[in-house]
């Protein structure tokens, strides 16, 4: 792309498209200064090369003649051998040849070149990959990349190239295999070979009209004139079709999580309990903090290009849980202190601060939910306990009174040491769940899904839980799933088994009952969290202890299909006990709460 699309009127002199097997790829008759570009325009500027990179490229009848010269990092091809060359100590280039690579079949073949610290891994069309050690750090200062030659005819590729890519930072075989039609996987194409057949051609050294009709760009108007255009955003990789008035996506590329890094490392005034991210219009990100200490208070934390910032400190006592919900236009944001109240905080436009609303009485309130249903507000408090040890008390659903303008008590329903509430609907159902964690002498209890029948709550299903401590409601597709947090196993006075399973269930839509469809070790778990980046879907875990220290990993898993969700980044946490998922610009962001230390990270999802 940085070669082909500097002027998309005209291919450059020796550049055509041709056609093979039905794809496309770039063939060079002769030789062209042009392209190539300076490191610097890819890499940023950076003097080194990265440490950890892939290289990705899809070609056919690949043959190079041999050329060193001053090469600091390049691939040749000759016949069946893949030669990988790079300056080694003392500026000697060192030369890597990777036999029996099955390349001169007069097929298209995909290639992944994955080097680190260690070594060079080359995979061909997801076949078993081929090894060989790697040295050191390339000094690039001052140098270019080239494209098929270096501007001579001595080392002409003379094959047919369709994808070139470099992928700092992370092996990209990962995002090729496995795969339906490993040859061919496309990572990243430009949009001049994308699979349109090549017709109506008399003289192959030209360019279609079709392929005159592309413009490359990160802004473009769509108007009457340019009906038919195609355009190319290379920031979204994306290819749009001008329908006259807007831009029709054609192809875009997914959004793919690449790597996870630590953002900011937020000092709070004590333990956090939890955190709760919301959006106020015409102010932008908040974020509330449920502080464990009574006399700093709980604050709210407004997000600014550097990270988040101190807002407004909040008088709170003890405070375990903060729910944000919209009613109409007003904003209010709920607290559930350890006291035997909780307050409803209400946003002034005019003050640009939360202030305090109505006050509810609560018992240890552990959390509350928000939620609408046939256009009237509800609420939902988790009573956790009342004195010491009444763990089996009524948890109470309020509802918005129009007339006095306050929440009053609609329905109360049995809980057990309730620690959480998620609402959620199917189709034209209302369901509830309550995570229910101990009962007084045990934390094997049944948590309880409800169902809105005739204007109350009614028991749907019973599921046995140990010390749940949250649900997390989600959807991927058509399918419904639900997963608990299992804190620890306990009866009596024994011991605790913190390591323990946590559950994901799935909505059997003909049965009408959600069955088990995944377990996930977990370590006093308090919270899942489910995002999506493009077609990806993720829950990441808040591991809280694990019998002998607080701190532990949290874990961020993806789903997989018919795998479930597995493992993909290890996040280090200090006892964990509240994920947020949130956006901002483009750019996607996690952060956790602590209960065991005055501080709180932000983490950056990077994608690609």
């Amino acid at each position: 792309s940085f070669v082909l699309e500097k002027d998309t009127s005209k291919l450059l002199p020796g550049v055509h498209i041709r056609q093979s097997g039905g794809v496309r790829g770039i063939h060079f008759s002769s030789p062209h200064a042009s392209m190539s570009f300076p490191s610097s325009e890819l890499l940023a500027n950076c003097d080194i090369f990265p440490k950890e990179f892939s290289i990705v490229v899809t070609l056919r009848r690949s043959t190079a003649a041999e050329e060193h010269g001053r090469i600091i990092l390049g691939l040749r091809f000759s016949r069946n051998r893949l030669h990988f060359l790079f300056k080694g100590h003392a500026g000697v280039v060192e030369h890597w040849v990777f036999r029996g690579t099955g390349l001169t079949d007069n097929r298209w073949h995909t290639l992944v070149l994955a080097v680190n610290s260690r070594h060079v891994r080359l995979t061909v069309d997801c076949n078993a990959p081929m090894e060989m050690p790697f040295p050191s750090e390339l000094n690039i200062q001052g140098s270019r990349f080239h494209i098929g030659s270096r501007g001579r005819w001595k080392g002409l590729f003379s094959g047919l190239l369709r994808q070139l890519v470099l992928v700092p930072g992370s092996d990209a075989t990962g995002h090729i295999c496995p795969s339906s039609e490993p040859q061919l996987t496309a990572l990243s194409v430009p949009p001049l070979l994308l699979d349109l057949p090549i017709t109506g051609r008399k003289n192959n050294d030209g360019p279609t009209s079709y392929e005159r009709q592309v413009s490359v760009g990160l802004d473009r108007s769509c108007t009457p004139l340019l009906e038919g255009q195609l355009w190319f955003n290379p920031l979204r990789k994306g290819l749009y079709l001008c329908d006259g008035s807007e831009w029709i996506t054609v192809l875009q590329d997914r959004q793919r999580l690449d790597y996870v890094l630590e953002h900011q490392v937020l000092t709070t005034s004590s333990e956090t309990h939890d955190v709760e991210v919301f959006q106020v219009p015409g102010v932008g990100t908040m974020a509330a903090m449920a502080h464990r200490s009574s006399v700093s208070g709980s604050a709210v934390y407004l997000w600014t290009p550097t990270g988040f910032q101190l807002y407004q400190n909040v008088s709170t006592f003890g405070a375990l849980s903060w729910r944000h919900f919209n009613m109409g236009p007003d904003k209010h944001a709920n607290k559930e202190p350890e006291a035997d109240f909780s307050v409803i905080y209400k946003w002034s436009k005019r003050r640009k601060r939360f202030v305090a609303f109505q006050t509810l009485q609560t018992h240890c309130a552990r959390d509350w939910e928000a939620f609408n249903i046939n256009q009237q507000t509800y609420l939902a408090v988790a009573n956790h306990r009342l004195g010491n040890n009444n763990h089996t008390i009524d948890s109470v659903i309020y509802t918005w009174n129009r007339l006095t303008k306050s929440f009053e008590v609609h329905q109360k329903l049995p809980t057990s040491g309730a620690y959480d509430w998620e609402f959620f609907t199917v189709g034209p159902y209302h369901f509830l769940v309550v995570a229910n964690a101990f009962d007084g002498v045990t934390t094997a209890v049944d948590s309880v899904i409800y169902v809105w029948i005739n204007g109350s709550f009614q028991v749907f299903q019973t599921i046995k839980t140990f010390c749940a401590t949250d649900w997390e409601m989600f959807q991927i597709g058509s399918r419904v799933f639900l997963v608990v947090a299992n804190g620890h196993r306990l009866y009596g006075t024994g011991p605790s088994r913190y390591a323990i399973n946590s559950t994901i269930y799935e909505l059997d839509v003909i049965g009408r009952i959600f069955v088990r469809f995944q377990d996930i070790v977990t370590y006093s778990a308090v919270d899942w969290e489910f995002f999506s980046l493009g077609e990806e879907y993720f829950l990441v875990v808040a591991n809280s202890f694990n019998g002998e220290s607080y701190s532990l990993n949290s874990i961020l898993y993806r789903w997989q299909g018919y795998e479930g969700f597995v493992p993909v980044h290890w996040l280090p946490t200090i006892g964990c006990s509240d994920w947020e998922f949130f956006t901002s610009k483009g750019e996607s962001y996690l952060i956790y709460s602590s209960a065991k230390a005055p501080l709180s990270k932000v983490f950056k999802l990077k994608t690609y």
